[in-house]
């Protein structure tokens, strides 16, 4: 049942309000004036806020503010006299939801309520997905190596600075490139991600660059590129290794003006855009075999962030089981499972070709085919373990 604070200094509003919203089966609270409604809003959680603008000792405006100041997720609707339409404009201004104007009209204010109402639970999903979502891409670990990493981001997330990261696959490339886009000043634009291996080299330009309507056979309408979508962002060229050369000079020039070009196109688009590129391959070798531009190699390796293999790291396999197996179980909707130390001693002694990936695919598997107590014998039968 959805709850309800009124705020008002009339007696017949707020007996008014309490009826019709009684009977529209909501779980209404009064308060006659400002300073009474905060205490109750303070030792509550209420969904909406039905506050009076004109009210002795401490007006709606201030309440408003007041209640903004507890960081609660509630939806405040103003209620005015003729007169105060302006302080309820002002009051839309600094947040409130909308303002009803009295005589209250009874069907606008179960509607603007009902809505109210919508956002307010929308707002409290958008939370859960965005703690999921944090949650996935948690980066787990004290040792030394990873520390180090974590401090590199620290450093590095609140510059512009342009990012190359390196690593065996698996590692958490992608991870790094999420940590240092979320902890930059452009943490609200939008993070793009491009896997360049993926891609066909014919299309990689046109992925990258968008192209115009009738620039090759298949382009029936203008599209826009990832360097466009990522527009006052990131972009994360995942698998940089793999781009192909003509894709690597047209990335150069973005890099040198800040300007791309769509296929089929001869007109500049300013972009400001940062890049974060990946790799797992050995880029000296790649440039001195022509397969990568040297020039390039320098301009997105201003910073270079090297990920730890899971082999270097062995001393977070306790952490890191703890972590997946409360993720895994959760998204399973089962209790979390027992795991001996001796389960832990034999992760320890698996060579993890596959680094935090395959870690955390063998963990799923034991906690599909175990019981709620998964031992080192398990491990055994399940990890498949190669000799290191």
């Amino acid at each position: 049942m959805s709850k309800i604070l009124v705020i008002d200094d009339e007696r017949s509003i707020r007996n008014a309000l309490l009826e019709i919203l009684e009977y529209e089966k909501f779980d209404v609270a009064l308060a006659e004036n400002g300073l009474e409604g905060l205490e109750k809003f303070t030792q509550d959680n209420y969904d909406v806020v039905l506050c009076d603008i004109k009210m002795p000792e401490m007006d709606g405006l201030e309440v408003l503010e007041k209640i903004f100041e507890t960081g609660k997720d509630v939806q405040v609707i103003m209620i005015t006299g003729h007169g105060n339409v302006e302080n309820a404009v002002e009051a839309i201004k600094k947040g409130a939801y909308d303002f009803i104007e009295k005589p209250l009209d009874l069907n606008r204010l179960l509607i603007t309520i009902r809505n109210a109402l919508d956002k307010t639970m929308l707002a409290s999903e958008n939370k859960v997905l965005k703690k999921k979502v944090s949650k996935a891409f948690e980066m787990v670990g004290g040792s030394p190596a990873i520390a180090q990493v974590k401090e590199m981001i620290e450093r590095v997330a609140p510059t512009d600075a342009r990012v190359l990261i390196t690593g065996p696959n698996g590692t958490g490339k992608e991870l790094v490139a999420r940590w240092l886009h979320e902890k930059s000043n452009r943490a609200g634009g939008p993070f793009v991600e491009v896997n360049c291996a993926a891609i066909p080299s014919e299309l990689i330009e046109s992925e990258l660059f968008g192209h115009e309507k009738g620039a090759f056979t298949s382009a029936i309408k203008q599209r826009k590129g990832k360097f466009e979508q990522a527009d006052d962002g990131t972009i994360f060229l995942d698998e940089i290794g793999d781009m192909s050369l003509s894709a690597q000079a047209k990335v150069l020039r973005v890099l040198q003006e800040n300007k791309i070009s769509r296929v089929g196109s001869d007109k500049d688009i300013n972009v400001d855009v940062r890049i974060l590129a990946a790799t797992n391959k050995n880029m000296k070798e790649e440039i001195d075999a022509s397969r990568f531009r040297e020039d390039l190699y320098h301009r997105l390796s201003v910073i270079l962030i090297d990920v730890p293999a899971l082999n270097d790291r062995l001393e977070d396999i306790p952490v890191l089981t703890d972590h997946f197996n409360r993720m895994i179980c959760e998204e399973y909707g089962i209790p979390p499972k027992e795991i001996t130390d001796d389960a832990i001693e034999e992760f320890k002694k698996i060579n993890w070709t596959g680094n935090i990936r395959e870690f955390r695919n063998v963990l799923e598997r034991l906690v599909i085919l175990c019981d709620q107590k998964i031992d080192g014998k398990d491990v055994k039968t399940f990890a498949m373990p190669i000799s290191r």
